[in-house]
């Protein structure tokens, strides 16, 4: 019997480590930051297909079988809350703007940009009844800016275009939901920020004075990271993660000839329909959406990076390309026959 006993046990023991190890390759939970909320500290968001991955239940669908779960945190303090949960450990995956993320790499967090986000247009907003008519006539005006977002790049690029620089300026450091309630009452003569400001134009609130709309020197660009650590222990889930998005940006370049059911979605976000439709009038969502991390964002971050420094936003520069990882995304565009789906596009 002892005999019999040891050898079960010499049999079994190879089988016992297999299926420990393959429990190890599995996470606890995937954790997936967004930097932002929706109207009224909501939990949704909307404008990109990044979003449509929390609206539609993509990720919940596809791990739904695997024994852990996909949280969700939104949050109000955006890109440098965002950095913040990469820190201190609580993030695995997000969208982040050029800023954050960038700062946060300057600042020796480990991350990898697996895929391309949005080109995000911005605008500028002043209260309905201001004198103020461009952006030249803001020289010594409160400028309501959320600083440490790629906002803050944006404002201070669109400001040297028209002969201005932030000292030129109040610049005073908000989130989006406390400058768009400044700009109604009035406690700031200016403001940069996202599509919602189109929603307290048409209430009559404001007026928009500048738009990025049409000139992608301005806009704002992010970019699908994540944790370097969860990456090389779960390079799997990764891939699955990363597959799940391109669907979604398939998707969205689907709907190009009418994104009615994207914007209703997005609208989910407490952002108005007709906000979303304006914002993305005239432009294709295949290319404004695409994942490649291609010529144009490789252009767009080593100007972004360069910019941050001659700013004064980061202490040093560094190289763009160590930082992005195309391994999984090359993978999951040959396995999902997307090769060729999207066009590279040329640096601006």
């Amino acid at each position: 019997m002892k005999s019999l006993l040891r050898l079960l046990a010499l049999v079994l023991a190879p089988l016992a480590i297999a299926l420990s190890a393959r429990a190890a390759e599995k996470p606890s939970e995937i954790r997936v930051s967004n930097p932002g909320v929706g109207v009224g500290n909501r939990p949704v968001v909307g404008g990109s297909a990044w979003a449509l991955l929390n609206l539609r239940g993509a990720l919940e669908s596809e791990f739904k079988g695997d024994g852990f779960p996909v949280r969700w945190n939104f949050l109000r303090g955006a890109g440098p809350a965002v950095n913040e949960t990469y820190a201190n450990g609580l993030t695995d995956f997000s969208l982040l703007g050029d800023l954050p993320s960038i700062i946060g790499r300057a600042g020796g967090l480990k991350t990898r940009i697996l895929a391309s986000g949005p080109k995000t247009n911005l605008y500028i907003a002043v209260p309905a009844d201001s004198p103020i008519q461009s952006v030249k006539d803001l020289k010594g005006k409160r400028f309501a800016v959320f600083k440490g977002t790629c906002l803050q790049l944006s404002a201070a690029r669109i400001l040297e275009a028209h002969g201005l620089s932030e000292r030129d300026v109040r610049a005073i450091n908000m989130d989006n939901a406390t400058t768009k309630a400044a700009l109604a009452t009035k406690d700031v003569d200016a403001a940069i920020g996202l599509n919602d400001l189109l929603a307290q134009r048409d209430q009559g609130l404001v007026r928009i004075i500048y738009s990025t709309k049409g000139d992608p020197r301005y806009t704002c660009n992010s970019t699908i990271i994540g944790s370097d650590d969860f990456i090389r222990k779960y390079p799997e889930v990764t891939k699955r993660v990363v597959r799940q998005y391109v669907l979604a940006a398939k998707w969205l370049a689907d709907q190009d000839k009418d994104l009615s059911e994207a914007y209703r979605l997005w609208a989910r976000s407490g952002t108005p329909f007709a906000s979303f439709k304006e914002d993305w009038a005239g432009e294709s969502a295949r290319e404004k959406d695409s994942p490649l991390v291609d010529a144009y964002v490789v252009a767009r971050y080593k100007t972004s990076i360069a910019d941050a420094k001659r700013l004064g936003l980061i202490r040093a520069t560094f190289d763009f390309e160590p930082w992005v990882d195309r391994s999984f995304l090359d993978q999951v565009l040959k396995e999902e026959k997307l090769e060729g789906f999207w066009k590279p596009r040329p640096a601006p």
